[in-house]
């Protein structure tokens, strides 16, 4: 049976991931800046243009709508959204950067406060004013925005999760042990409580 003196060791050890999750504990019960970090960057859509379209048997659901770059032809094709071209049906091809940065730059017009403008760049992923990142998804006509505050989250999920390294099967060693350590104490806790009641 561990000693008394063994008990107190393992609670110096495990001090340093109970403050961790105590502090990162409380940080999700108040969940400070979620909305502003997490929130769906959508594009600027306008009323699409009046176009007959007939369904092709693989496609699993079909979307139609406009933005700034004009009509977008979306199809879902075993799970996989695909842009096509809505007259050819084709397969459109991705812009050009001056395009994608028009369609972002639209995009981000909704919530200048998050935003602010849209920095020169030659390449996705793009980057604003504010410090916000900002990556297209062609085929799905998708953006995801990443600011200061959603890695800066991100990092406080690792630190919950014992996720300190950054190398998976460390950091999966590592929480296995954490875990271990902590039943280990809480057993022989109960022992000496126990022990001290009889």
């Amino acid at each position: 049976m561990i000693t008394r003196k063994q008990h107190r060791l393992l609670g110096g050890i495990l001090l340093l991931p109970f403050i961790a999750w105590s502090l990162t504990g409380i940080f999700f019960l108040v969940r400070p800046a979620y909305e502003q970090a997490y929130s769906v960057l959508s594009p600027k859509t306008y009323a699409a243009d009046e176009i007959q379209i007939s369904a092709a048997p693989q496609w699993q659901e079909m979307r139609l709508l406009k933005t700034v770059l004009g009509q977008h032809l979306l199809v879902k094709e075993e799970g996989r959204w695909r842009q096509l071209d809505p007259d050819s049906l084709e397969l459109r091809a991705t812009p050009s950067e001056a395009d994608l940065a028009n369609f972002v730059e639209d995009a981000i017009s909704q919530d200048t406060l998050r935003y602010g403008e849209l920095l020169p760049r030659e390449s996705d992923p793009f980057r604003t004013s504010t410090g916000v990142t900002i990556t297209v998804s062609w085929d799905s006509l998708s953006l995801y925005q990443q600011g200061a505050d959603t890695r800066w989250i991100d990092r406080i999920y690792s630190i919950h999760y014992l996720q300190w390294t950054g190398i998976a099967l460390v950091d999966t060693i590592l929480g296995v042990a954490g875990l271990f350590l902590l039943l280990l104490m809480t057993i022989t806790g109960s022992a000496m409580l126990l022990r001290r009641a009889e």
